[in-house]
């Protein structure tokens, strides 16, 4: 993607088996090659998933390795990633590792680029211990990159004369990467300096804006269902928003700020959510079955709470749904249902009057503090 835009990467090809990987090697400029390991996760070369072959052999022999592995990193938690691809790419003479990233600045409200002398595995060590070498300039979308702002960036992280001119062709590449296609981060890590002084974008982690992903058809067909969480991929056939946490108290919302608070109380009163999943503000029957479906997939949930307010969705709505979605799919754990906003009055009536195992709570502090004793029993 980045070399689309213009922007200087190492030859290479991506590999399933270890003979692909062989072929790929073989094929490169340099008789040396590097093994990645591509998975949706930072720290991989610290954890083994990056490895230096000599030869196309050797690049077999690692990717043998490396394929199957279960790759742990700080960003992967204690379980891992299993490997299911390797990236083989060609050896590169590095003389200078340097970091280089565009991300949204909320507070802005704007593009802004993170640069720093001190790239490689440790960056996130540098901004906690010497967040002076970490320099940022914010963009105008109007006028984009200007060359004195890239200029000034190379010069802070010791880029000379000639290395600052092709900086600022490269930086203005990959800012038209970005708003191009809709990114919400391009982070290079690292950029490096080669031993003949070119610049060169060695490894990259791209995030895109999901709310734009219909305008990009190709970016869609890249998407690896195998590196998410097969619940979470589930949740979004259906248009939910779900995210898998460590508890087990099941969480059905609508609204992604009422989703926090919700797992905020729930913190707050002792207990620990399982998930995040927001049905949307107009939600239908099937997606509050679904939403329940998933919910109860999750064998670690003990108890669900239910927090709706009713706007879009109006509560007698989210009543039906419930009820039919727990009748069919026979859900035997304990429920707390909590719900203000249109027609809450005839939404509870008919939770009270279908006989099955709601509690109904007033207030959210009630809801959180009723289900996470039911969880506890469970």
């Amino acid at each position: 993607m980045l070399a689309r835009f213009g922007v200087p990467v190492p030859r290479g090809g991506m590999a399933t088996n270890p003979p692909q990987a062989r072929d790929i090697a073989s094929r490169l400029p340099t008789q040396s090659s590097v093994v990645k390991a591509q998975i949706h996760a930072g720290g991989r070369g610290k954890g083994g998933g990056v490895k230096l072959a000599k030869s196309p052999e050797e690049a077999e022999s690692l990717a043998k390795e490396i394929i199957g592995m279960t790759l742990v990193t700080h960003q992967t938690g204690p379980k891992g990633r299993q490997v299911s691809r390797v990236l083989i790419e060609e050896g590169m003479a590095i003389e200078r590792e340097l970091y280089l990233s565009i991300i949204i600045d909320r507070t802005l409200k704007a593009p802004v680029v993170i640069a720093s002398s001190a790239g490689g595995m440790d960056i996130e060590e540098v901004a906690t211990s010497t967040p002076e070498q970490i320099l940022r300039v914010t963009l105008n979308q109007a006028t984009g990159v200007i060359p004195f702002q890239a200029r000034k960036l190379a010069f802070g992280m010791g880029l000379n004369g000639t290395q600052a001119n092709v900086f600022v062709s490269l930086l203005q590449s990959i800012y038209k990467a970005f708003i191009d296609t809709d990114a919400s981060l391009i982070e290079i890590n690292p950029l490096i300096v080669t031993g003949g002084g070119d610049l060169l974008a060695l490894d990259a982690k791209v995030s895109f804006d999901d709310n734009a992903l219909y305008r990009h058809k190709d970016l869609q067909e890249l998407r690896d269902l195998s590196e998410e969480d097969p619940l979470e991929v589930e949740a979004s056939k259906h248009s939910l928003n779900y995210i898998r946490l460590d508890g087990n108290i099941g969480c059905m919302v609508n609204g992604a700020g009422l989703a926090m608070a919700t797992m905020d109380i729930i913190k707050l009163s002792g207990g620990e959510p399982a998930n995040f999943l927001d049905v949307g503000g107009g939600a239908n029957a099937d997606q509050i079955k679904n939403a329940f479906r998933i919910l109860v997939a999750d064998t670690k949930v003990k108890a669900v709470l239910i927090n709706i307010f009713g706007g879009i969705l109006r509560c007698d709505v989210l009543a039906k749904g419930v009820i039919a979605a727990v009748t069919e799919l026979s859900v035997d754990l304990p429920i707390v249902v909590r719900m203000e906003g249109t027609n809450v009055d005839v939404g509870r009536q008919l939770l009270e009057e279908s006989t099955l195992n709601f509690s109904t709570a007033d207030s959210m502090a009630e809801a959180a503090n009723k289900v996470v004793s039911l969880a506890s029993k469970k």
